[in-house]
C-alpha cells in the first residue's frame, strides 16, 4: 500500500545509520552479515562486485597497511611482519569496507535516481542555515552518479578526449525532484533505527 512506503529522506537516514552500525561489526557478527548478503539479490550483488573491483587497489593497500603496520606476533617466524594482530585488524576493517560497498550497491540498485535526489535535497535542507546550497549539492550528486556509471575503464581513457563537450545551457538529463514532506511514520522509523544503532554501537 502506498501509505506504507517510506519517504526517500527517511530511507537515506536509515541507510546512513546502517553504515554507522557496520563499523561496529566484528567476529561472528561480521561473518553473519556476509552470510545474509545473498538476500540482496543478483542485481545488487553484481553491482557490488563491480564496486569492489574498482576499489581493489584501495583494498589491497589497506590490507598491507594494517597487516604490516600493527605490532604483534609475526605470522612467519623468519619475518617481523606481517603480524597476527595486524592480519586480524586488516580482515576486520576490510570486511567492514566490503559490507559498506555492498550496502552502497544495494541502496543505489533499490533507490531510483529521482527518489535519491529528492531524499538528499530534503536531508541537506537544514544546512541552508549555515550557508550550504542544497540545490547545488543535489546537482553535483546527480553529476557524480552519472559520470561514475558512464566513465570508461582506465585503459580506455582516450575516449574522454574525443567526447564532445556539452554546449552552454545543455542538460544531460532532466530529473523532477519531489519535495513532499515527511510523515509521522517516517520520523518514527528513523527514530527507532537510530535507537537500535545507538544501542548496538554502545553495547
Amino acid at each position: 500500500m502506498p501509505g506504507f512506503i517510506l519517504h526517500p529522506t527517511a530511507r537515506i537516514a536509515v541507510w546512513l545509520l546502517l553504515l554507522l552500525a557496520i563499523q561496529s561489526l566484528d567476529g561472528w557478527s561480521l561473518a553473519a552479515a556476509f552470510a545474509v548478503l545473498p538476500l540482496l539479490g543478483r542485481a545488487a550483488l553484481m553491482r557490488g562486485r563491480r564496486l569492489v573491483w574498482r576499489t581493489r587497489w584501495l583494498i589491497l593497500s589497506l590490507f598491507v597497511v594494517f597487516a604490516w603496520g600493527v605490532a604483534g606476533e609475526p605470522v612467519f617466524a623468519a619475518m617481523a611482519a606481517p603480524t597476527q594482530e595486524g592480519v586480524h585488524e586488516a580482515l576486520m576493517h576490510l570486511g567492514r569496507l566490503l559490507l559498506v560497498l555492498m550496502a552502497v550497491a544495494a541502496f543505489l540498485e533499490a533507490m531510483p535516481l529521482p527518489s535519491l535526489l529528492s531524499g538528499t535535497h530534503q536531508l541537506l535542507a537544514p544546512l541552508r542555515r549555515i550557508g550550504f546550497d542544497s540545490d547545488r549539492g543535489v546537482v553535483r550528486l546527480m553529476l557524480v552518479l552519472h559520470y561514475v556509471e558512464t566513465l570508461p575503464r582506465p585503459r580506455d581513457w582516450r575516449i574522454l578526449l574525443n567526447a564532445p563537450a556539452l554546449a552552454a545551457g545543455e542538460c544531460v538529463e532532466l530529473v523532477e525532484v519531489d519535495n513532499r514532506p515527511l510523515r509521522l511514520s517516517d520520523y518514527l522509523v528513523v527514530l527507532v533505527a537510530a535507537a537500535a544503532c545507538a544501542a548496538y554501537c554502545l553495547r
